[in-house]
């Protein structure tokens, strides 16, 4: 089994609900792995992975762009779509293996995280025929790239309560409001964005999700600069901005039930791997605290231990998942909130942990001041140039905040696992 495990199909059902995971490979996964990885041995430069392999930047450029093709002509990206639309068509176990694969190997999987993994399953399956012959052959070759339109200043963990209105104009939506903590929208071509087209209707009725381009008049994107000087979230506002009437998905006034399906597709095939960008980030902590001797503190020890047997958690968590998935039980929704609570808060902790090793060292700029560097990838300003771990605290920061409040989270467990009362609503002050 090379030291990978999977939930095999055939999960055993016990007293009641309890679900036990057997921890074994369907058989036919394993051929499929051991071509996954010639495929990866063939395709990736030599000493890939190893501590001595480096890139100019030159390079890394040229091989990003390289590899996307090198994906598509494998039959990589997005492969878990049906044959029909370009996928493989392969099964939820399968795309496990893809997964599990390409993180072993620390090599890209996706051309675009958003058109690869939340747009584009959504238009696969809400949007019309002329939708999908439009904008998935774009997905897959990786020449379309995506932002999300969801979050309003007003509208973030309650996001019904969204603004941003569109109006039809002949063939054309009008839109105009404001969406905010817009990852990469300096660089979309696209938006799939939530608006209200019917502002009479209850407000999780009278939605509408729209493909909007993003190079229009009218759009004006603002990055919303963090404390080291990066900027991957923005504000965007739209003025009178144009949209094909043709550019809604899953029908006009039902933007909200699309919008739940895309927030599912984050969940599933990845499930297995997700712990592992931590995993290497505490390794490279566990370096540091050798490298100056805290390693050694009783309490540093302790602490790191913790924070080991945390990430030894999520990934059984992720075994969980996908034993949810596999079964078709009806937990996903709980065990998503009780996950993201989970992973959010431990990295809070453990780049606390971090700061806490490297010590005034920690307050010291480290990081590149390299001119060549893309903008996208880059560490903070040139004038405020962090290091990896510097820069992962100041983001860690707003990781219990995006993707569904830590506070958001334990209602959902409370009343949907634990059967307690809904919060109360709050009570509008006597004027």
């Amino acid at each position: 089994m090379s030291g990978q495990v999977a939930v095999d199909p055939s999960v055993r059902q016990l007293a009641g609900n309890v679900i036990c995971m057997d921890l074994s490979y369907p058989p036919e996964t394993e051929p499929f792995r051991a071509e996954i990885r010639t495929w990866l041995v063939e395709n990736l430069p030599d000493g890939w992975g190893t501590p001595e392999f480096s890139m100019e930047p030159d390079e890394k450029k040229a091989f990003n762009s390289a590899w996307t093709e090198k994906l598509y002509d494998g039959g990589w990206i997005c492969a878990s779509w049906p044959t029909e639309y370009g996928g493989k068509g392969l099964t939820l176990m399968e795309s496990v293996v893809l997964n599990e694969e390409f993180a072993r190997a620390e090599a890209p999987l996706r051309a675009d995280f958003f058109g690869d993994t939340l747009v584009g399953p959504t238009i696969l399956q809400w949007a019309s025929e002329e939708q999908k012959q439009e904008f998935i052959p774009r997905i897959l070759h990786g020449t379309i790239s995506w932002c999300q339109g969801f979050s309003e200043p007003d509208a973030g963990s309650d996001l019904a309560s969204l603004k941003t209105r569109a109006e039809l104009d002949g063939d054309e939506w009008v839109i105009n409001g404001q969406k905010v903590w817009t990852t990469q929208a300096q660089f979309a071509d696209y938006i799939f964005l939530l608006a209200r087209t019917d502002p009479d209707a209850p407000k999780h009725a009278g939605i509408s999700y729209l493909l909007v381009p993003m190079k229009q008049p009218g759009i004006e994107v603002r990055p919303i600069e963090q404390v080291d000087g990066s900027a991957d979230f923005n504000e965007v506002f739209f003025t009178d901005v144009r949209c094909p009437v043709a550019n809604v998905v899953g029908g006009v006034n039902n933007g909200w039930k699309v919008a739940m399906t895309t927030l599912g597709f984050e969940r599933g095939s990845s499930a297995t791997t997700g712990h592992r960008r931590f995993l290497r980030e505490l390794d490279q902590i566990i370096d540091e605290a050798r490298k100056n001797g805290r390693s050694t503190d009783p309490l540093i020890r302790q602490r790191l231990a913790t924070a080991w047997t945390k990430v030894k958690i999520m990934e059984i968590n992720g075994y969980r998942s996908l034993t949810d998935s596999l079964n078709g039980t009806h937990h996903m929704a709980a065990l998503g909130a009780c996950n993201k609570m989970f992973w959010s808060e431990f990295h809070q902790d453990t780049l606390d942990l971090a700061m806490d090793i490297l010590g005034l060292d920690g307050q010291i700029l480290s990081g590149s001041r390299d001119d060549s560097v893309d903008e996208r990838v880059r560490r903070g300003r040139d004038d405020y140039p962090v290091s990896d771990l510097q820069s992962s605290f100041f983001f860690s920061r707003s990781e219990t905040i995006w993707g569904g409040t830590a506070e958001i989270q334990r209602n959902i467990v409370g009343e949907r696992v634990l059967g307690l009362p809904k919060e109360p609503k709050p009570v509008a002050a006597a004027t």
